[in-house]
């Protein structure tokens, strides 16, 4: 009994003594160290631009995508964001740079490639599919107990990838949820626009990318922390 007791105290010891994982600024409001373009070097300034402590994508520019310099493989990021009417965005993980920009945009062709957590205004855009609305898992998962603030308005996000399983977080509600690699979500893929392409998902590790679509996206407080 004594040294199940024992042992015991030496787990809760163990327990409470593992450090918590750390939160890294992707951006503290200043700086832009941690971030660089799509299969860039550097930071693309002409397309984003800090402003009031945000960063802000650029209209009238060519598009060009935000990635971490850092591989996450199981995080939780926690970020602030808000649109201008009808903008579009989104955060995708697992991100490679092996495809090439598009042309005429600048775009990286990664949406076609990897999972996505959706940024958008969902009353103006002109595609109003619940599936590929504000805080889903674009074009795959609906969110549920959505509570999405007005055009102009931050809302507060997070992004969980912890060991295979996945969470999406909007405004304090947990909107989706999903298992990387579950019978569920192949179903899922196997419905969807990504069906014919047999790259889709297949990362299990990789970088972060913020998407320039092409309207105004304010993005603030980016924050990161190993789990």
């Amino acid at each position: 009994m004594k040294k199940v007791i024992l042992g015991l105290l030496m787990l809760a010891v163990c327990t409470a003594s593992k450090p918590k994982p750390t939160w890294i600024y992707l951006f503290d409001g200043k700086s832009t160290a941690a971030l660089r373009g799509y299969r860039m070097q550097t930071f693309p300034t002409d397309a984003w631009k800090v402003e009031e402590g945000a960063l802000v994508t650029q209209t009238g520019v060519p598009n060009i995508d935000l990635v971490t310099k850092e591989s996450f493989k199981d995080f939780e990021l926690a970020f602030q964001w808000k649109v201008s009417e009808a903008g579009n965005s989104g955060v995708f993980y697992y991100m490679k740079e092996d495809a090439a920009s598009q042309a005429g945009n600048g775009n990286s062709p990664n949406w076609l490639d990897n999972f996505e957590m959706q940024i958008l205004d969902d009353i103006n855009f002109n595609d109003k599919e619940p599936k590929r609305s504000a805080g889903s898992l674009y074009d795959l998962i609906t969110p549920t107990n959505k509570k999405l603030r007005p055009v102009g308005t931050y809302n507060d996000a997070r992004l969980i990838v912890n060991k295979n399983h996945v969470e999406h977080w909007l405004n304090g509600e947990k909107v989706v949820t999903y298992e990387i690699g579950s019978k569920d979500l192949q179903e899922l893929i196997r419905k969807s626009k990504f069906s014919s392409n047999p790259k889709f998902a297949t990362s299990t590790d990789g970088l972060l990318m913020f998407q320039h679509h092409g309207q105004k996206v304010w993005l603030r407080d980016i924050k990161i922390r190993r789990l």
